[in-house]
C-alpha cells in the first residue's frame, strides 16, 4: 500500500493536507503523458504558447485571496504578507513570457559573403523538466522554472515540498482552467528517494532544484552519469555592508525587514551585517528599536508581523546558534520576554540581534534560516569585503551607501551572484538569479534562465554550387 505525506501547520501543529504518494506505475504513466504532450506543445509557435500561458497566469491570479490564506496555513507566513507572493508570481511569469521571443530567437551568423552558406544557432527545448521546489516561497521558487520551461517548449513535472503540497494542486487547477494540453504540467507527490530514482533513470531531461546544500548534493549524485541538465539554487548567508555615508534610517528599515521577513526563512535573507565603525552604535540602536516593534503571533491575525518558524527543530537550532555565540563572548540585545509568544521548544521564536560577534561563531558562518542576525563593526571597505567573502555561500550581497561608484567597486570584489545597492532580499526578473560556491550553479530568470532550459542546435547550410 502506498504511503502518505502530511503537511503539519507550524501555527498549531494541525494536519492541513495529507496526500497519497505516487506509485511507481503512476510515475511512469505521468512521464509518458508529459513526453507525449511536450511534442505537440513544442510544435506550437511562441505566440501560441505565450497566449496560453498568459491565460494560465490570469487563472492563477484570480484566486489570490484563497492562495494567500493557504500559504499562511501551510508554512506560517503572516496573512498580511502572503498576497504579495501571488503578485510576485504574476510579475515574474509575465516578464518571462514577454522576453521569450527575444531570448529564444535563433542567433544568425554571417555566411560566406557569396550567399551560398547560411549559419545560425537555434534554441531547442530540453524535453521534460523536473522542478523540485521548497516551502519557504512556494510559488515564487516554482514559477522561476515552471513558466519559462513551458514557454521554451518543455513539459514540466512539479515535485513540491511536503510542507506546501497544495501548491501543486493550485498550479494544476490553473492549468486546467486555462485549457492547456493535458499532461503538459503535472504535480506528483513524491519522496526524495522517488525523485532521485526518476533523475537517475533519465526519466527527465533537466532538473531544477531549490533547497538545501545537502539536497543539492543528493541531486548531483542522482544525476551522475545520466547526462541531464541540473540547476541548483541552494543556501545562503547573505551579508550587508553599511558604509559611513549611508542613509541610516533607510538602511535600518530595509535591513530589519531583510533579516526578519518570513521569519528569516529566505535563501537571500540578510544574516550578517557589517557596519562602518563611525555609524555602528547609531545603527545598532536604531536596528534594535525597530526590532522591538515586531509582533510575534498567530499569522492568521492581520496584526502579526512575525509568524512561527516552519518547525520547532528549526527554532531550536537557531536558538542554539545564539546561545553558543553568547557563550563565546557575544551579546544578544533583544529580550525574548518582550515577545510573549516566544516559547522554547515551539515554532514561535522572537527576533534576535547579536553583537560582539566574530567569524569563529556558527551564527556568522552557517546558514541560520531564522529571525536572527549578527552585526559587526568594521574600519574600512576592505575589511568589509574580506568578511563578506569569508563564507561558504554567495547568493546576494547588499551595500548601503550614497556613492554608486563605491558600491560598484565593492561589488566587483564580493563573491556573490547579485550585488544590491540600497536594497536587499529581492528578485528582479530581468536579472539572472544565480549564486557561487555552496549556493549552487546555474541561473533562473532573465534571458539566462532560458539558456538552462534549452539546448543550442547549430545549422550550417551550404548550396551545392
Amino acid at each position: 500500500m502506498a504511503g502518505t505525506l502530511k503537511t503539519v501547520s507550524p501555527i498549531d501543529g494541525s494536519v492541513c493536507v495529507e496526500r497519497t504518494l505516487a506509485g511507481e506505475g503512476e510515475i511512469a504513466a505521468a512521464l509518458m503523458r508529459a513526453k507525449s504532450a511536450q511534442r505537440g506543445w513544442a510544435a506550437l509557435s511562441l505566440a501560441d504558447r505565450a497566449q496560453q500561458l498568459t491565460r494560465l497566469v490570469d487563472a492563477f491570479v484570480a484566486r489570490k485571496a484563497e492562495i494567500a490564506g493557504e500559504i499562511t496555513r501551510q508554512m506560517g507566513r503572516p496573512i498580511r504578507y502572503t498576497p504579495s507572493e501571488v503578485g510576485g508570481f504574476e510579475e515574474r511569469a509575465r516578464y518571462m513570457i514577454g522576453i521569450a521571443a527575444e531570448a529564444l530567437a535563433p542567433l544568425a551568423l554571417d555566411g560566406d559573403g557569396a550567399g551560398k552558406v547560411r549559419r545560425w544557432i537555434a534554441r531547442e527545448p530540453r524535453g521534460l523538466v523536473l522542478v523540485i521546489a521548497p516551502w519557504n516561497y512556494p510559488y515564487l521558487t516554482a514559477v522561476n522554472a515552471v513558466v519559462p520551461a513551458l514557454m521554451a517548449g518543455n513539459a514540466v513535472i512539479l515535485k513540491h515540498a511536503a510542507q506546501t503540497m497544495l501548491v501543486g494542486d493550485r498550479f494544476q487547477q490553473a492549468f486546467d482552467r486555462a485549457g492547456l494540453p493535458a499532461g503538459l504540467f503535472q504535480s506528483l507527490v513524491l519522496t526524495h528517494e522517488q525523485a532521485a530514482r526518476v533523475i537517475a533513470g533519465r526519466g527527465v531531461d533537466q532538473v531544477n532544484f531549490t533547497g538545501s546544500v545537502g539536497g543539492g548534493k543528493a541531486i548531483e549524485q542522482a544525476a551522475a552519469g545520466a547526462f541531464i541538465g541540473v540547476g541548483l539554487e541552494l543556501g545562503g548567508k547573505d551579508p550587508a555592508y553599511v558604509r559611513a555615508d549611508a542613509d541610516l534610517p533607510f538602511a535600518i528599515e530595509n535591513l530589519v525587514d531583510g533579516a526578519f521577513f518570513n521569519s528569516g526563512q529566505s535563501c537571500c535573507g540578510v544574516e550578517r551585517i557589517y557596519v562602518h565603525r563611525d555609524v555602528y552604535r547609531r545603527f545598532v540602536d536604531g536596528f534594535v528599536e525597530l526590532t522591538h516593534a515586531y509582533v510575534l503571533g498567530d499569522p492568521l491575525d492581520p496584526a502579526t508581523t512575525l509568524g512561527p518558524m516552519i518547525k520547532a527543530e528549526a527554532a531550536t537550532f537557531a536558538r542554539g546558534q545564539v546561545a553558543d555565540a553568547v557563550q563565546a563572548g557575544a551579546r544578544a540585545l533583544v529580550d525574548p520576554r518582550r515577545f510573549p509568544r516566544d516559547q522554547v521548544g515551539s515554532t514561535y521564536m522572537a527576533p534576535q540581534v547579536v553583537v560582539d560577534v566574530d567569524h569563529r561563531m556558527s551564527l556568522m558562518r552557517d546558514e541560520s534560516f531564522a529571525p536572527t542576525v549578527g552585526v559587526m563593526a568594521v574600519a574600512s571597505d576592505d575589511e568589509a569585503v574580506r568578511l563578506m567573502n569569508d563564507s561558504a555561500y554567495g547568493l546576494t550581497a547588499s551595500i548601503w551607501t550614497a556613492d554608486p561608484d563605491a558600491a560598484a567597486r565593492i561589488g566587483d570584489s564580493v563573491d556573490t551572484g547579485t550585488v544590491f545597492m540600497n536594497r536587499c532580499d529581492y528578485l528582479d526578473p530581468a536579472l539572472a538569479w544565480t549564486g557561487v560556491k555552496d549556493t549552487g550553479r546555474g541561473a533562473t530568470l532573465s534571458r539566462f534562465g532560458y539558456e538552462a532550459l534549452t539546448r543550442p542546435k547549430s545549422f550550417y547550410l551550404r548550396q551545392q554550387s
